[in-house]
């Protein structure tokens, strides 16, 4: 995802102040033990008010992180919640957190995240300017042995994308939203998409489209480490045409059809002869052949194909 600069932040005008009252922290699950440390970074959050909840919705069949969700609310000291939401379905788990929050504002993070001290305090007072949707920033961490394209290009942070009307689309691994909007529009995570990936592409499209606000806090930071099965070409290339079928899903959702895959078919030749061109270059050929695979995706989604399974 591009950064967005400075000047281009000055165009995010946000529709004016709100107060920003109870908050719900969600977590949704798989297998992974690393939510403890997620769990007690949200417990340091700097002013972390007594209205604060965080719930864990546990995507597995067998309960797995139901001990670790049990010691962390006593070792922490957290208003937590478990919510047993199964299974290999992350819509399930996604789902499950609305039910379950009561609050204002919703808040989700990964599993695998940890939030800088000042994370929730940065969400909510973005939040306060009268945003119905805020992101942040995910900056990814490379272990050691990473290959060097990989850490010079930052291929795995994720930040919005800004186009000329703002921001049009979100992510749930660092953002806060207002529960009375998505519950008056009836809002959903798409469980046919929870484990092809897209689902909060998805959700944050229709959250767009209905008018709601997408606002940006740059300095609301969580940190992601990037496992070595994912430091590699082959699986950004994979997540790449599976970003580029959920830009084809919401192209069709507006009316395009077969014949509007001649614009991602022409973007996807540019860039396959651009990786070609610098060849030399690491970066930029990766980053060459990451974009024609998500325009590659658009086609293939615009022309009917049905969705590749990411997780």
């Amino acid at each position: 995802m591009r950064p967005m600069a400075g000047r281009e932040q000055a165009i995010l005008a946000p529709p004016g102040p709100a107060a920003a009252s109870g908050i719900t922290v969600c977590i949704c699950s798989y297998r992974r033990p690393e939510i403890v440390a997620t769990l007690a970074a949200i417990a340091r959050q700097e002013g972390l008010a007594p209205a604060t909840r965080i719930i864990v919705a546990d995507n597995t069949r067998d309960g797995f992180i139901r001990p670790l969700v049990e010691l962390a609310r006593e070792e922490f000291h957290l208003d937590l919640a478990y919510v047993h939401a199964p299974a290999n379905n992350i819509s399930i788990a996604r789902n499950a957190c609305l039910d379950a929050a009561c609050s204002d504002w919703i808040a989700f993070i990964d599993d695998d995240e940890i939030p800088a001290p000042n994370w929730l305090a940065s969400l909510l007072q973005e939040a306060a300017r009268g945003w119905d949707v805020v992101l942040g920033p995910v900056k990814a961490l490379y272990a050691d042995g990473t290959s060097r394209w990989l850490i010079d290009g930052d291929f795995h942070s994720t930040r919005p994308v800004l186009r000329r009307n703002g921001i049009a689309t979100g992510y749930t691994g660092n953002v806060l939203f207002r529960r009375d909007f998505a519950l008056r529009h009836g809002f959903r995570f798409r469980e046919d998409l929870g484990r092809s990936g897209g689902e909060d592409e998805d959700f944050f499209d229709r959250f767009h489209d209905a008018g709601g606000t997408i606002g940006f806090a740059p300095s609301a930071f969580c940190y992601e480490p990037v496992p070595q099965s994912r430091a590699n070409l082959a699986w950004l290339l994979r997540r790449g045409f599976r970003s580029g079928q959920s830009h084809g899903r919401r192209l069709k959702r507006v009316g395009a059809g077969p014949l509007h895959m001649l614009l991602p078919l022409s973007k996807f030749v540019f860039c396959a002869s651009g990786a070609a061109l610098t060849v030399l270059s690491p970066v930029t050929r990766n980053r060459f052949a990451v974009r024609a695979a998500l325009h590659a995706g658009a086609a293939a989604k615009l022309s009917g194909l049905g969705e590749i399974r990411m997780y």
